[in-house]
């Protein structure tokens, strides 16, 4: 019974009195492992120290005793874990309200990012249509340009026409005084 007493003091030795601040994820996952060993050697001590019992005469108090050694070294386990466990949890609250940081900031910059896209989007609409506009005029202008162009050949064609017909109608014209002038055949000239 006092290799136990011994043994356990040695285990308790080690435990520190108030456990370290874990001062990186690495230190917490360390420390956790740490406690979870002190807890497997708890538990196998106290099984250890059960079968020795079990020999004894006065087994009760050994096993008092013993449960006594355990829970003192499941606590120093849990003392130990707990700093691990809040570094953890903070780290973790940390990390989210860096994420959440990091969205709203994405968020925004989207936003902003949308309304560029949105005032191109407009500027490059306004600009087509006002490229529409420019060739519907010019299509309206060379259509104009066409209609005159064609009422002017229909003038020229027009009165080219008329300068025929006239030049006809003094064709005929001198022919008919001509022939007014000239005598008829079997007439005497005079």
């Amino acid at each position: 019974m006092i290799s136990l007493i011994v043994a356990s003091g040695a285990v308790w030795a080690e435990a520190p009195a108030s456990p370290p601040l874990p001062q990186t994820l690495e230190e917490a996952a360390a420390q956790k492992e740490r406690a979870a060993e002190m807890r497997s050697e708890a538990d196998r001590r106290l099984r250890a120290d059960e079968d020795i019992c079990q020999r004894k005469l006065l087994v009760a108090d050994c096993l008092i005793a013993a449960r006594k050694r355990h829970t003192t070294l499941v606590v120093e386990a849990r003392k130990l874990e707990q700093p691990a466990r809040d570094f953890e949890r903070e780290a973790r609250r940390q990390d989210l309200a860096a994420k959440e940081a990091q969205r709203a900031a994405d968020q925004s910059a989207r936003a902003v990012e949308d309304r560029q896209r949105a005032e191109r989007y407009r500027a490059e609409e306004a600009a087509k249509a006002s490229e529409r506009e420019q060739k519907i005029a010019e299509k309206a202008r060379k259509a104009e340009q066409g209609r005159r162009k064609l009422a002017e050949e229909q003038a020229r064609r027009q009165a080219k026409q008329e300068r025929r017909a006239r030049q006809d109608a003094e064709r005929q014209a001198k022919q008919a005084a001509r022939a007014a002038n000239k005598p008829e055949a079997g007439t005497p000239p005079r």
